[in-house]
């Protein structure tokens, strides 16, 4: 890998913020409508993926065969957004996770780049929710991403857009399959979670309160 860290490139949800409460309450109206056993150890399963990948998943638990079309498909995508998006015009700056303030402004005197990769299409709104329009020089655009985590398209897009080499960054996720697009995309992978969960991550802190600037500089020069 390139010895310089030049870029960090996050998640957003588990993250940034944790919004994850927000998708799983959102999720579970979808479910009690459909009568659907969604519980949180099952939304463990969205984490990462797009939403419509999300509400096949969710469709998989029905115990008969659910035959919807793209728009009643769509539609029901639609009202889990809707869902979400009145839950997350709630999220204030003070709801921005521990360590993660102090860590920004430390890349940002140092020089790194910073960007968010999400699945996330509500990406922009949270992040102007939080105040935080400043403090990534890119945001990259869910709606233009085609394949959801583990595929690395949309690490590989913020790289580019970012201007760096894949090899030149640390992404920071708190999903399996963002860890899994992490290292597709030949970047420093680190996780947020317990680490049993994590095999492929070349580090995991088990909050975003132990990241490091200068640790994480340190780890890409190492891997």
């Amino acid at each position: 890998m390139s010895d310089k860290l030049q870029a960090v490139i996050f998640d957003l949800d588990g993250v940034i913020t944790d919004t994850a409460e927000h998708h799983y309450l959102a999720w579970k109206a979808i479910g009690d409508e459909l009568n659907l056993p969604f519980t949180r150890e099952f939304n463990e399963n969205l984490k990462g993926v797009s939403r419509l990948e999300s509400l096949r998943l969710l469709l998989s638990l029905s115990p008969v065969e659910l035959n919807y079309s793209e728009e009643q498909l769509n539609a029901l995508a639609e009202r889990k957004n809707d869902l979400y998006k009145e839950l997350i015009a709630q999220i204030k700056p003070s709801d921005v996770l521990p360590g993660i303030p102090e860590l920004l402004g430390k890349l940002k005197r140092l020089g790194i780049k910073t960007a968010i990769a999400s699945a996330s299409k509500n990406a922009f709104s949270v992040i102007k929710n939080l105040k935080m329009e400043e403090q990534f020089d890119i945001i990259v655009d869910a709606a233009e991403i085609k394949n959801s985590k583990p595929d690395p398209e949309v690490f590989l897009a913020a790289a580019e857009q970012l201007g760096v080499k894949p090899e030149a960054c640390v992404g920071i996720e708190d999903a399996v399959a963002g860890v899994e697009a992490i290292r597709s995309a030949h970047m420093t992978a680190v996780a947020i979670g317990k680490k049993e969960h994590f095999p492929h991550a070349h580090v995991t802190y088990s909050c975003t309160a132990e990241l490091n600037a200068d640790a994480l500089i340190e780890l890409h020069r190492q891997h």
